[in-house]
């Protein structure tokens, strides 16, 4: 059985991940600090699967925790999810960004050299690729001056881990994701924000449930049919499984060079607008919106061009807008 470590595992998309890498037959060890996660998942994880992956408590900005993890682990891969993930925060602290985003990643790159260890998933952004010049985006859309110090790190994570295949054995991809909604089916695990949500679909949900007063709407006078942002939704099963693929492919030598890029996404924009509605038609919830300036870091339109990933990976999403906000309802009258 291939040993798997997945970097906050206990996050959003990283929960979901452990699931269907525990469904292929992959053991995965966790390593999560809990900043913005819960223990909890781990026993929704288990009850889920039957298994329960084996977990660390590690702050990966410690590098001699990093260092002494290594020491005793020997896994066959990496799925590296754990960093900081908003981009309205990272404007206002970019330090703490700088250094929980970059800095873990020189951590566990150079324990990974210093082990022979080659296969490394990252969990990288479209906001790599800022106000994109063409639509849909592919993997060979310039990379533009990043937007936020969110978008920073991931442009700087991906050009770090290329420079580190040139020195080493080392095997990477980094798959490019669009906006992750949704929970897993069962409504055991989905997106638990911290305090106030920095993404829409958690705001939209505790808006219906009454949590929230009012979602508020980033900007109207966009250039888009209904003048509000558009952004590609993939419901984060889909994007879960598009990890053990990945990763697969790695373990297995299918990959066509050391450093490699996927885009992920459904290849379809909708607006925030269209989002609302979409979760009010499924759901039969309103919810009370108000349209108000834009925000700073925020950009027009991203939605993936999937041919790639789809010809490359043989892989593709299922599950529709609807599903994804349908099971994102769902979780939040679980909890």
């Amino acid at each position: 059985m291939k040993k798997v470590l997945v970097t906050g595992g206990l996050g959003f998309i990283g929960s979901h991940t452990v699931v269907e890498l525990q469904n292929e037959g992959f053991e995965v060890l966790i390593i999560d600090n809990l900043s913005n996660s819960s223990i909890e998942v781990l026993d929704r994880i288990t009850s889920i699967t039957g298994t329960k992956p084996a977990y660390f408590n590690i702050d990966l900005r410690e590098k001699a925790a990093v260092k002494d993890f290594f020491a005793n682990n020997k896994i066959d891969g990496i799925i590296h999810f754990a960093a900081s993930k908003a981009v309205g925060e990272s404007v206002q602290k970019p330090l703490e960004y700088y250094e929980n985003n970059i800095g873990t990643l020189v951590y566990i790159l150079q324990e990974l050299k210093a082990n022979n260890l080659n296969n490394f998933i990252f969990s990288s952004s479209c906001t790599v690729y800022g106000q994109a010049d063409e639509l849909p985006i592919t993997e060979n859309a310039p990379i533009k001056p990043a937007e936020s110090p969110y978008g920073n790190t991931k442009q700087i994570g991906e050009e770090i881990i290329k420079d580190a295949t040139k020195i080493s054995e080392l095997k990477a991809i980094a798959l490019r994701y669009f906006n992750p909604i949704g929970a897993h089916a069962t409504a055991k695990i989905g997106e638990l924000p911290i305090g106030v949500p920095q993404n829409l679909i958690p705001f939209v949900v505790q808006t219906a449930a009454g949590i929230r007063e009012e979602l508020s709407v980033f900007g109207s006078d966009y250039d888009t049919p209904d003048g509000t942002a558009v952004r590609d939704y993939i419901h984060v099963v889909d994007l879960a499984k598009a990890h053990i693929v990945a990763l697969k492919r790695l373990i297995e030598d299918n990959n066509k060079a050391q450093y490699e890029v996927f885009n992920l996404g459904t290849g379809k924009g909708n607006s925030v607008l269209e989002v609302i509605k979409s979760f009010e038609k499924v759901t039969g919830k309103k919810v009370n919106y108000k349209l108000v300036d834009k925000r700073a870091g925020d950009i027009t339109a991203a939605y993936a061009d999937t041919n790639y990933a789809k010809d490359e990976l043989g892989w593709k999403t299922e599950l529709t807008l609807d599903d994804a906000l349908l099971s994102a309802w769902k979780w939040q009258e679980t909890l």
